[in-house]
């Protein structure tokens, strides 16, 4: 009886002591040194930590007769804190496990000791102060690979860097950071050196001991010869190592010693010294890449769209460049988020704020004054960037002898403003609003006028896990033009166009392993087109007022693409992007008969359509792949396929975009345009010298292309698909490009020798061109050479040049006259069967930097230069007249003599 009252004392006694164990406790608002010091007080154990590795968010928390090991795991599971208990006492770690024991053959297999259960040892197998460390240690983990995510950052100014190599050397690992700055990689558990290099700044190793999933900021310092620079930027072999073709990184920091017409900085002007990317004449708008239509490239402003990238008839870019922060322009692997275009894409990002304090530059023209400022709103985590342009072109005009021009209007403005604000590690949102407007009227009665208004909201939102990320994007875009004439009262009139398009867009990217790296998404896009209309102005004019209907259409898609690495020398870029578009109502749509013109007389039914009533819907399947093949560790070997569909065609009768060109919708008489481009590279790097070289080839097949019957009317036609001609179109050609990125000289020389053109053959008589054959495009230049340099030759002054030669635009001539009905007619040749003569051009400029004194105001830049050097009289255009029965060929030029500039660039 003795021994069993004993025996249940003894088990009261355990279930007392276990009962006394449990806590029941409560948190409130409490920050985690409140909630430890009310733990001490309930246990009497005694926590050990250092203050600094607590954060002040608040805690609300109940816990039930709970043990002090489920509280501290439910307390620290989202923390890096670790713990151990024994005895009366916890000491917490910050990342690092606590062992009791020392890992299993932790002296090797020939040296071992024994460790007594309850001993307690600090275990840190590097010993190394200096580490960071990332992630939480865990006894019980398995994995050997972790995600890291982070940030590099300006050191001065905190601004996110992007473009700038993250390498792992030592497991042979490498990635690019984005337009935020931030980059993932996996690495093995353990201590791994993160290099971070870019051009332009000072190559940095952060040490690293990684235990988990985690997120690192890395701060890199500018290197002092930045400012004289010209470059275009390649980081840590990315031209040898990227899966993508025919992709150029324009960095605007370096581009300001390039000579430019009137002194203007201008990314866009630059870009049209690299092969496959033109323009069809000296102050044209509009980009021809690789053969490709004006209207068939990709402008986007921090992801909106940018209908007119030009001011003043295309002398100057339409974002100030003291605003732009970068250019990817891509014409050939075209990634597959990217839509709606068939031949290129140009992302231009704006330059990011300055987080840590007010800072701005400008420049002072002789036409032009630029502006852009960045200012923290709260340090660290809120700021913005203003940017202001205008010229006074106006006042130079109204003070000239010449009565005709000092009656004359050329003038345009524009400005940005861009809100960043981080929220916190895994948040960040960005909006940005810009606008500019050009008016015009040079010894006319009419006056011109376009702008471009745009909006765009972007949330970046990392996941906990750091390998998903993604992005929500909402824009909308505005292009608008008009047309004022004032000449004779009764025939006074006001014409206008308008585009509105809206965007949303969902952006995701998924880091699965090192072998694959998904993007996927999806996004929607409403058009809404304003064609055209006029109404009579004053009281005494006749003109009628007209207006077109109006068009509205729906394009959507969804796309996915996995960069594969197969192994250390093969990499594939693989994406399918399915795309829609839908023509909506309201309106209405002739329906023509097979097999004949379309003409008032061969209408058979008149379609109306109610207020978004589906009219036509088209779609498919846009593939695009690429591969990269390392033949060694500076040379590689790349292809690639795209297909793309367009929605949205360029109405222009012009060799150049002009103000006045408006833009259609597919519809039922319209159909989407279509291409296919394949493309090959080599790419090698000489880094000793700092050389990079490159050599693409590509084709490209196009199918219903517009065009347009001679003499077609586009403006105020409400059947305007009787003036509308879809054909073939094929290009063809092959791009070298050289780089030197280093030293006192560097710059570029390109070259390319393509071809672009056009087959416009139909059953038809009257809907064929040239009998059916193919013919050269309006921008066909098969011989383009550029040659971009700059030469240091000291610390403060440098020499830059930049010399042109293309082979001259197709045109078409009148090659003979006959008599018919009793009247003299002029015979003209098959379209663009002649040239007009060769373009070529070379520029000069001087540059000066003042004292490089880092306790300055501000910090000044003199550029000095002289456009057209040898005075080259380049015919813009070539044109014939009648004139008494003798036809007369006459030729016009924009710059036919030197144009010197002076512009005060300052940076403070």
């Amino acid at each position: 009886m003795k021994k069993i009252t004993l025996l249940a004392f003894m088990l009261l006694f355990v279930l007392f002591a276990h009962a006394q164990s449990n806590i029941t406790v409560s948190f409130k608002d409490a920050n985690i040194k409140e909630v430890i010091n009310t733990l001490e007080e309930k246990t009497n154990h005694s926590f050990y930590y250092i203050d600094s590795w607590f954060d002040e968010n608040k805690i609300t928390k109940n816990y039930t007769n709970a043990t002090l090991e489920t509280i501290l795991d439910d307390l620290l599971k989202e923390r890096s804190i670790n713990y151990t208990v024994f005895d009366d006492k916890v000491i917490l770690t910050n990342n690092s496990v606590v062992y009791t024991k020392l890992p299993e053959g932790f002296f090797g297999e020939e040296e071992k000791i024994k460790v007594e259960e309850n001993e307690t040892v600090f275990y840190n197998e590097y010993g190394n102060k200096n580490l960071t460390t990332i992630g939480k240690q865990t006894i019980d983990s398995k994995a050997q690979e972790f995600t890291i995510s982070g940030v590099l950052l300006n050191e001065k100014t905190r601004a996110p860097v992007q473009g700038a190599a993250i390498i792992v050397d030592e497991i042979g690992k490498n990635t690019i950071t984005d337009a935020k700055g931030r980059f993932s990689i996996i690495l093995p558990v353990g201590k791994n050196v993160i290099e971070s290099r870019l051009m332009g700044y000072q190559a940095v190793n952060k040490e690293v001991l990684v235990y988990g999933d985690g997120f690192i900021k890395i701060a890199i310092t500018e290197a002092a010869e930045t400012l004289g620079e010209v470059f275009l930027e390649s980081s840590a072999n990315k031209n040898i190592k990227a899966a993508v073709v025919g992709v150029t990184h324009i960095d605007i920091e370096g581009l300001k010693t390039v000579p430019v017409v009137l002194g203007e900085r201008d990314i866009l002007k630059v870009a049209t010294t690299l092969p496959g990317i033109k323009t069809a004449g000296e102050g044209s708008a509009g980009f021809n890449v690789r053969g490709g239509r004006s209207d068939q490239n990709l402008f986007l402003l921090d992801d909106a769209v940018m209908y007119n990238p030009s001011h003043f008839l295309g002398f100057f870019s339409a974002v100030n460049p003291f605003a732009t922060g970068s250019l990817d322009i891509y014409k050939a692997t075209i990634p597959a988020e990217y839509g709606g275009r068939l031949s290129s894409v140009f992302d231009i990002k704006s330059k990011e704020p300055n987080y840590e304090k007010f800072s701005g530059e400008g420049a002072i023209g002789p036409i032009t004054g630029s502006l852009s400022v960045q200012t923290p709103i709260v340090k660290d985590k809120i700021a913005i960037t203003a940017a202001a342009r205008a010229t006074y072109s106006n006042w130079i005009l109204r003070s000239l002898d010449e009565e005709t021009l000092r009656n004359s209007k050329a003038s345009f403005y524009d400005g940005l403003i861009k809100y960043n604000h981080k929220i916190n590690e895994n948040n960040d949102f960005q909006a940005t609003g810009y606008y500019s407007k050009d008016e015009f009227s040079i010894t006319s009665d009419s006056t011109f006028n376009y702008s471009n208004a745009m909006a765009s909201l972007k949330w970046n939102h990392t996941f906990k896990n750091d390998k998903h990320k993604s992005e929500i994007i909402a824009v909308n875009t505005q292009y608008k033009y008009g047309v004022d004439y004032e000449a004779e009262s009764n025939n006074n009139f006001k014409f206008d166009f308008k585009i509105n398009e809206t965007q949303l867009k969902l952006n995701l990217k998924y880091l699965h392993s090192d072998a694959h790296k998904f993007d996927y998404g999806i996004s929607t896009k409403l058009y809404q087109v304003e064609p055209g209309n006029i109404e009579p102005t004053g009281n005494n004019s006749i003109i009628t007022t007209k207006n077109i209907n109006k068009e509205k259409g729906l394009e959507s898609a969804i796309y996915i693409s996995d960069l594969y690495e197969v192994n250390d020398k093969l990499l594939f870029n693989v994406g399918l992007r399915y795309s829609t578009f839908t023509a909506l109502g309201p309106g209405t749509q002739n329906v023509y008969q097979d097999g004949r013109p379309k003409g008032e007389s061969t209408i058979t039914t008149v379609n109306n359509y109610n207020n978004n009533e589906k009219i036509k819907s088209y779609g498919g399947l846009e593939y695009r792949a690429s591969l990269r093949y390392l033949l060694s560790p500076s040379l590689s070997v790349k292809a690639s396929y795209n297909k793309t569909l367009q929605y949205i065609h360029l109405l222009s009768n012009n060799t150049t975009i002009s103000p006045t060109d408006t833009w259609k919708l597919s519809d039922l008489n319209t159909k989407p345009q279509q291409a296919n481009q394949y493309s090959i590279g080599f790419y090698k790097d000489f880094d000793d010298a700092g050389l990079e070289v490159s050599l693409e080839s590509y084709y490209k097949t196009m199918t219903d292309i517009l065009d347009y019957k001679i003499g077609a009317e586009l403006i105020l036609n409400e059947t305007l698909e009787q003036e509308l001609l879809q054909g073939e179109g094929k290009a063809y050609g092959i791009e070298f490009l050289i780089k030197k990125k280093k030293g006192k000289l560097n710059g570029w020389i390109g070259y390319s020798y393509s071809r672009a053109k056009l087959k416009l053959k139909s059953d038809i008589p009257q809907e064929q061109i040239n009998n059916g054959e193919y013919f050269p495009a309006n921008f066909d230049k098969p011989h383009d050479f550029s040659l971009v340099g700059n030469y240091r030759i000291t610390k403060r002054y440098s020499v830059s040049t930049n010399f042109l030669y293309q082979t001259g635009r197709p045109i078409t001539y009148p090659i003979g006259k006959y008599t018919f009905a009793g009247g003299e007619q002029v015979l003209y040749s098959d379209r663009n069967q002649f040239r007009i003569p060769d373009y070529f051009r070379l520029d000069i400029g001087f540059n000066i930097e003042a004292s490089h004194k880092l306790n300055k105001l501000a910090h000044s830049f003199w550029n000095i230069s002289v456009y057209n050097v040898l005075g080259r009289n380049n015919p813009y255009s070539v044109f014939f007249e009648n004139n008494n029965g003798k036809i007369q060929a006459f030729k016009t030029s924009i710059f036919a003599i030197p144009v010197p500039t002076i512009t005060y660039n300052f940076k403070f």
